[in-house]
């Protein structure tokens, strides 16, 4: 280990040239190209308090020999594999730049037990076409002789052109790098960066160390799509994209990028730490305890890249943001889905109501056609959308947060619907429907008076008498269509499309105490104007009908009230006295699972 505050400059036994400072956990450092070891003093200086740093100078770079005429990046790992073997590293963490991330990873994907984390600053993965032809013409037009004027195009490509005043010494640290590597080095290395973007595409699900990958807002080599894409990949990576920010962010904005690498080693180091300390956790018994929550069900979907439509079940769902108006849902990384919706512009959210459990199976399932089974149509967006649905969210992808062994998508909402159904429920590995349960409803005593509260987009469902009073919709007990004298019966009479909801008021006859009260609320389709005894009437206008039962009138005043607070109770007592017994009011859920 290093003495702290002291900084040596060494070579191993193969001549590799590397700095050694400070004292504490470990942390290799590798350039890009056309740098040095020497390119990280501002990280050294700001980070040698509290970790072990060991920069290398790559292969054809600082003191280091060349790489062999047609490099890969295996000799450039081999290379740093080498020194930590020299130094006596069972274990490091590596931070590198441009080149020198593509080397992390294949550290790090090659050797798993010696790399405790990585970051990988202004990574590339992936070229644009355009941008990938452009670096490879670059790469071949490389001689073995510096050229000043290639010097001054990279360099307007890492800071603009005019370089800004504020970024001038910036430029000059790496011009005067540029200027002083090895030209023969410099193009081996540029000519297998030009060609290695690809180089980890299918093997980034692989990485088992926590990977952030960062990269600037204006970075056009290692743009933030390019880091986010390899954040998606890796089982343990995380994104982060600073705003303003261009390609040589190490030595334009060193404070800045040398917080967020600190920040991300010590909470690995920590979480590290609490793992090993940490009790027995059952995974088994950690998912019955989340199953305890109640929640909807929805069938999330988007259009994958061939055009062809997607889609899962899930109960992780919940609203983020009135304005700008965004929910998310959270999709399980080990899904068939997962790379669909990961890389998707959007994704609608179907919100299930009771009648759709055999929708909600069949996206849970791994039917090769899911779609074929249900009926559906494009959204604004492009997007599936669900016939039949309690509510649609028709989403463009906001953002994509990784989160354990989950993916988070926060859509913002772009167009929504919704209607009077009921929802379909999930708690505890079942379906369940917190509307009406008609099966115990239909075996209460044949004298039990069961009405309903039936709603029609702010407006409640009456029946005018003869005399001018208002009535609602009430029957002996709920029947059938075919009984007039009970609720089914009623509706059925007056040519009524209802669809009973949630328990309002239970009472007991004081008169007759074997006699109940029941009434539910519930939807309502508009009802034939030709039938003049049945009205709609404005929720605020209830208060000014002449309704002859107290006890109903008492329960409407009770209604309107609720319905203004959106604070909804159910009355259990008589007609005298009695509580409201208040139900728990929405609360965003904290996602719990993406199935598909």
């Amino acid at each position: 280990m290093a003495e702290a505050g002291a900084t040596v400059r060494s070579n191993t036994a193969d001549g590799t040239g590397f700095i050694r400072a400070g004292s504490g956990a470990p942390v290799l450092l590798i350039h890009g190209v056309g740098m040095s070891a020497a390119i990280w003093q501002a990280q050294i200086a700001l980070m040698q308090d509290r970790f072990d740093l060991v920069a290398i100078d790559m292969l054809g770079h600082g003191n280091s020999p060349l790489p062999p005429e047609n490099a890969a990046l295996s000799d450039f790992a081999d290379q740093a594999l080498r020194l930590l073997d020299h130094l006596g590293f069972a274990s490091v963490s590596i931070v590198g730049h441009s080149m020198g991330a593509l080397v992390a990873l294949e550290i790090a994907l090659r050797e798993p037990p010696r790399v405790s984390s990585v970051v990988c600053l202004n990574g590339v993965f992936r070229r644009p076409e355009a941008l990938a032809q452009a670096v490879r013409e670059r790469a071949e037009a490389l001689g073995s002789n510096g050229d000043p004027s290639a010097i001054a195009a990279t360099l307007a490509r890492w800071f603009g052109d005019p370089i800004p005043a504020t970024l001038a010494d910036a430029a000059e640290t790496a011009r005067l790098a540029l200027a002083s590597v090895d030209p023969e080095g410099y193009a081996r290395t540029y000519r297998l960066f030009a060609h290695a973007d690809t180089r980890h595409v299918d093997r980034l699900a692989e990485l088992a160390a926590p990977a952030l990958f960062i990269t600037g807002s204006e970075d056009r080599n290692s743009t933030p799509a390019m880091s986010a894409a390899m954040a998606r990949l890796a089982p343990r990576g995380q994104c982060l994209v600073l705003s303003g920010e261009r390609h040589m962010m190490t030595i334009a904005s060193p404070e800045k990028v040398t917080q967020h690498i600190t920040a991300f080693l010590d909470a690995e180091k920590d979480a590290s730490a609490k793992t090993e300390t940490a009790p027995a956790f059952d995974p088994g018994e950690f998912r019955r305890a989340l199953g305890s929550f109640l929640t909807g069900v929805t069938i999330v979907t988007t259009i994958g890249a061939e055009g062809e439509p997607r889609g899962f079940t899930a109960n992780s769902f919940t609203s983020v943001s009135l304005e700008p108006p965004l929910v998310l849902v959270c999709i399980a990384k080990k899904a068939l889905g997962h790379s669909a919706f990961s890389t998707s512009k959007g994704f609608a959210i179907n919100i299930l109501s009771e009648s759709q459990k055999a929708e909600s199976g069949i996206f849970a399932s791994k039917a090769a056609d899911k779609f074929a089974a249900v009926a559906w149509k494009s959204g604004q967006t492009g997007n599936p959308l669900i016939d039949g649905s309690l509510a649609v969210f028709d989403c463009g992808m906001e953002q994509l947060v990784d989160a354990g062994d989950h993916s988070i998508l926060i859509g913002r909402v772009r167009d929504f619907t919704h209607n009077g159904a009921q929802p379909l429920g999930y708690c505890r590995g079942t379906y369940v429907t917190p509307g009406l349960s008609q099966e115990a409803l239909a075996a209460a005593p044949h004298g039990t008076e069961v009405g309903a509260i039936l709603e029609n987009e702010g407006r409640v469902l009456f029946f005018e008498t003869p005399d001018g009073f208002h009535e609602l919709p009430a029957g002996r007990g709920l029947g059938s269509p075919k009984d007039a004298r009970s609720l089914k019966g009623c509706l059925a009479a007056k040519a009524v499309d209802a669809q009973l909801g949630f328990l309002f008021a239970v009472w007991d006859d004081a008169a007759d105490p074997s006699r109940s009260h029941v009434y539910y609320r519930g939807t309502v389709t508009a009802p034939s104007s030709g039938d003049r005894q049945t009205r709609l009437v404005d929720i605020d206008h209830i208060v000014d009908l002449r309704i002859a039962d107290p006890a109903v009138r008492s329960m409407l005043t009770r209604y309107v009230r609720e319905r203004t607070e959106d604070a909804f109770g159910v009355y259990v007592g008589n007609e005298v006295e009695g509580e409201v017994r208040p139900l728990a009011r929405a609360a965003s859920s904290q996602a719990l699972t993406g199935r598909g």
